[in-house]
C-alpha cells in the first residue's frame, strides 16, 4: 500500500522536494531566461493602470496584512487582466487535485490541492496568504515545484510557475528533473514600479505555453 503525503503538511523545504522528486536547481545561468528575454515595452494605458494598482494595494494594506481573496480581487486580477489571460485561447483551473509518485526506495505518492490558478496546464499562478514577511513567496517554492512536477503533461516542455502574496513575486522555471527561479519582485519598491517588470514577464510567459 503506497504511503501518502501531503504536500502541502509534509514538503517544507527545498531539501525536501528535491529529494523526494528528484529535482535539482539548475547550474546553467541561461537555464531560465524567459523572465529575461523577449520583454516587450508596456503601452502608457498598461503603466498607468499598474499604477493604480499599487497605489490601491499600498492603500489597502497600509493597516496590516491582507487576506487571499483582497489580493485577488486587488492586485492579482488586474495583473491577469492585463496579461489577457481572461480571453481565447486562454483558459484556467482552479483547487486542482494532484498525485505524483515519489523517487525512492517506499511506494510513495504525493497528494494536494492547488490553491491557485493553472493556466493551460503550464502555467500555475500561487497565491498565499499575504503576510507581513518577503520571505513567505520563498518559503512556498517548495510546495510550489511539488504541484507543479505533478502535472502529466509532456516533460519535455517547460512549466512555469509564479508565486505572490501580493507584496512580492518570484518565477520559477520546471523542465525535466531541475528548476530555476527569478529575482524577486515586490511591490513596495519606492522608487519603481515592479508590476510593470511582472506583468512584461507574465505576457512572455503567456505567448510562449500557446506556441
Amino acid at each position: 500500500m503506497a504511503i501518502v503525503i501531503t504536500i502541502s503538511e509534509d514538503l517544507k523545504t527545498l531539501g525536501q522536494v528535491e529529494e523526494v522528486l528528484g529535482i535539482t536547481l539548475a547550474d546553467d545561468r541561461d537555464f531560465f531566461t524567459e523572465w529575461l528575454n523577449g520583454l516587450d515595452d508596456l503601452v502608457e494605458a498598461d503603466r498607468l493602470r499598474l499604477d493604480q494598482v499599487r497605489r490601491n494595494y499600498l492603500y489597502q494594506s497600509s493597516d496590516g496584512a491582507l487576506l487571499e481573496e483582497t489580493v485577488k480581487m486587488v492586485i492579482l486580477s488586474p495583473l491577469l487582466e492585463l496579461a489577457g489571460f481572461y480571453q481565447a485561447p486562454y483558459k484556467f483551473r482552479a483547487e486542482v487535485p494532484v498525485a505524483i509518485e515519489a523517487i525512492g526506495e517506499f511506494d510513495e505518492v504525493l497528494r494536494g490541492r492547488i490553491d491557485g490558478l493553472v493556466l493551460q496546464d503550464r502555467l500555475w499562478i500561487m497565491l498565499i496568504e499575504a503576510k507581513r514577511s518577503v520571505l513567505d513567496v520563498e518559503l512556498a517554492l517548495p510546495q510550489t515545484l511539488a504541484y507543479m512536477a505533478a502535472n502529466p503533461n509532456d516533460v519535455q516542455r517547460p512549466l512555469f510557475g509564479l508565486i505572490t502574496n501580493g507584496s512580492s513575486y518570484l518565477f520559477v522555471k520546471l523542465l525535466g528533473n531541475q528548476y530555476g527561479v527569478s529575482d524577486l519582485f515586490a511591490t513596495r519598491s519606492q522608487y519603481r514600479n515592479n508590476l510593470y517588470e511582472v506583468l512584461k514577464i507574465l505576457k512572455v510567459l503567456g505567448r510562449s505555453i500557446v506556441t
